[in-house]
């Protein structure tokens, strides 16, 4: 492999084919993000090569992306939107979700554009019935533990409005507003 990382900054053909092989093998098995694609092929790409220099990582980064956008198999805005349903649907606040789309590299105009459409009641309706709390609470309600649910609807990231909310619904009105929300 010493031939083939040379000092120069251009990578060779070889490593050019094995950036685009990486690419479609990480594809194949889940969606990324440009900034995560860029960052696994990176790594990759030192780990494969001996003695390679930063600008031959820029280059086979840069060429994976490019040739993942090229052919459709890379689109940050439908990354977006599929998970801000997705985390809609398993009961996480915009809040939530938009900081983990900006943890994954995704621009902050596409993150507002993806939760614009986020409905939080429902996503507090979910984790509410995921975590048995307000309405579909299995036992009765002290002052400690109302305490302790509002806690973790904060911590997920909904604010108190959304929490007294739900708290107040009857079990009925909860289901309703459930079944009401499937079509996220």
């Amino acid at each position: 492999m010493d031939e083939e990382t040379q000092q120069s900054d251009t990578p060779t053909p070889r490593m050019f084919a094995w950036a685009r092989n990486s690419a479609i093998y990480r594809l194949e098995r889940r969606m990324h993000t440009e900034k995560q694609l860029f960052d696994a092929i990176s790594r990759k790409a030192r780990q494969e090569f001996d003695k390679i220099s930063d600008a031959q990582v820029k280059a086979l980064a840069d060429s994976a992306v490019k040739f993942a956008s090229d052919n459709r198999a890379l689109d940050d805005t439908a990354y977006a939107e599929i998970k801000a349903r997705s985390g809609m649907r398993g009961g996480k606040s915009k809040r939530a979700i938009a900081q983990n789309l900006s943890q994954k590299g995704v621009a902050k105009d596409t993150v507002a554009a993806a939760v614009a459409e986020a409905d939080d009641l429902y996503a507090a309706l979910v984790l509410a019935r995921k975590r048995a709390f307000g309405p579909f609470r299995k036992c009765d309600s002290d002052e400690k533990r109302r305490s302790k649910e509002l806690s973790a609807f904060a911590r997920a990231g909904f604010g108190f409005e959304i929490g007294k909310t739900v708290f107040e619904m009857s079990v009925d009105d909860a289901e309703e507003a459930l079944a009401a929300g499937r079509h996220f």
